[in-house]
């Protein structure tokens, strides 16, 4: 028996919501990056970028366990002498909510050009609208 590989022609892609609102964040960007990846369906095909669309809502809401919020801190570098800055979860999700989870979704890709290409599907929102009603997304439930 053959194993089914996709082709990049074949490919149909779904819209799915995922409301953030009180889920731990690690849930939330496990399940984004799952079907980013395409994992979920039947047709998965590694090589290939076969996931759907995810569109995350309420990001400022998404909640971290433990004493994640004075502990955790995320680094970035201007790649000039004495660039780093760092910021703690804390300040991440008071000012910087979406790229706080765009960050955890991100980590979740393979980090090469597929990954990249998945990552541009990923869209998140700190409110509760989004302007992609046009696409019809599902809504999708995180447990």
């Amino acid at each position: 028996m053959k194993s089914y590989m996709q082709k990049k022609e074949t490919i149909e892609r779904k819209w799915y919501v995922i409301d953030a609102n009180g889920l731990s964040l690690g849930r939330v960007a496990a399940k984004a990056a799952h079907i980013l990846r395409g994992k979920h369906k039947a047709t998965y095909t590694p090589h290939i970028d076969c996931g759907d669309n995810v569109i995350i809502i309420n990001a400022d809401k998404v909640n971290l366990t433990g004493n994640k919020l004075e502990d955790k801190i995320y680094y970035n570098h201007s790649m000039y002498t004495g660039g780093l800055r760092e910021r703690t979860a804390k300040v991440m999700k008071e000012q910087y909510p979406v790229e706080m989870v765009e960050r955890a979704v991100k980590g979740m890709l393979p980090h090469n050009r597929l990954g990249r290409q998945m990552y541009k599907k990923l869209f998140v929102y700190t409110g509760e609208n989004h302007p992609h009603a046009a696409q019809k997304p599902e809504i999708m439930e995180v447990k």
